[in-house]
């Protein structure tokens, strides 16, 4: 990063004003209101919610990721830290061992901020919270804690766009890169496969919050991403995911040049490889499917892809 350059957070931190949004988000814990499922489990006092997770985040994993967008990988990798738990339950979740089960290790605030602080001298680029939606509380804590002890990596949010707006006001001047997942455009496929009938609604406030705070992605002189939105849409047999709708909400209600990945990965895995899942999620993308998703996105006006995308194109 070029000397001159802070991530949002630490002028935030020098003010006190994170340690205040850190107070104001923990008070969301009891009961919760973190997130649009409003279970209102009493987590303070360790009762779990639709997460599974009660106080306490629990880290499953951390380390240099090599498998991010370039952007965010650069050649040191994306310092990325990944929670157990989830408030989205997706059928076909690649996470299942982690994201349906609380599996890993509770963490202090201590602990999350000498990971954080590991990572940055490991030679991350970035900080990267995998599925920190359910744990933005403890974030909050903990990255007040790194930031007075030297932390200065850009912060990626990395969530599955499941996200309420109020919780992510807390977060306005924190992260400086949101990176959603926009998963679904029909309620009733969200239904199905995540437990979510309002998740497509839900989606479209919290991208365009998102949005209202970081802008479009832009790049440092290296090109890794310092601060703006990426937006990951994985392709889904027989169209699930509706990619079309998705392209042009985006391109028209938030901006043509949203940067976006068109994901191909998909494969049958969690829940999604049982009988009684949709028959269509139980075989892998066709070649075929990927690139029309492909060439949809774009005719929607979308016209920042991330560069794999040009693979297909």
């Amino acid at each position: 990063m070029p000397a001159a350059w802070q991530p949002a957070y630490v002028a935030l931190n020098q003010s006190g004003e994170l340690r205040r949004r850190a107070a104001a988000a923990t008070e969301l814990l009891a009961p919760c209101r973190l997130c649009p499922r409003q279970c209102r489990a009493a987590r303070l006092a360790n009762q779990t919610g639709f997460c599974r997770l009660g106080r306490a985040a629990v880290v499953a994993s951390y380390g240099p990721h090599h498998g991010e967008e370039d952007c965010l990988r650069g050649w040191s990798g994306s310092g990325s830290v990944f929670f157990a738990g989830c408030n989205l339950g997706c059928v076909f979740c690649q996470n299942w061992d982690i994201s349906h089960t609380p599996a890993g290790r509770a963490a202090s605030a201590e602990s999350l901020a000498a990971i954080m602080l590991e990572l940055q001298a490991r030679g991350c680029h970035n900080i990267n919270w995998v599925t920190p939606t359910h744990v933005v509380p403890q974030l909050l804590e903990a990255l007040t804690l790194a930031a007075n002890q030297g932390l200065r990596l850009p912060i990626v949010y990395n969530t599955g766009g499941y996200d309420a707006v109020p919780t992510l006001r807390l977060l306005d001047g924190v992260v400086d890169v949101y990176m959603p997942d926009f998963k679904f455009w029909q309620p009733d496929v969200a239904a199905r496969l995540a437990d979510a009938p309002d998740y497509p609604e839900v989606a479209r406030r919290a991208i365009r919050e998102m949005h209202r705070q970081v802008g479009d992605l832009t790049f440092d002189d290296q090109g890794l991403a310092q601060r703006g939105l990426l937006v990951r849409h994985l392709v889904l047999p027989n169209d699930l995911a509706d990619t079309r709708s998705v392209a042009q909400w985006l391109a028209s209600h938030v901006s043509p040049d949203t940067y976006i990945n068109v994901m191909a990965q998909y494969h049958p895995d969690g829940a999604a490889t049982d009988d009684p899942a949709p028959a269509e999620l139980r075989r892998t993308l066709t070649t075929q499917e990927f690139r029309r998703a492909c060439a949809d996105a774009r005719s929607a006006g979308l016209r920042r892809f991330d560069q794999r995308y040009a693979t297909y194109s």
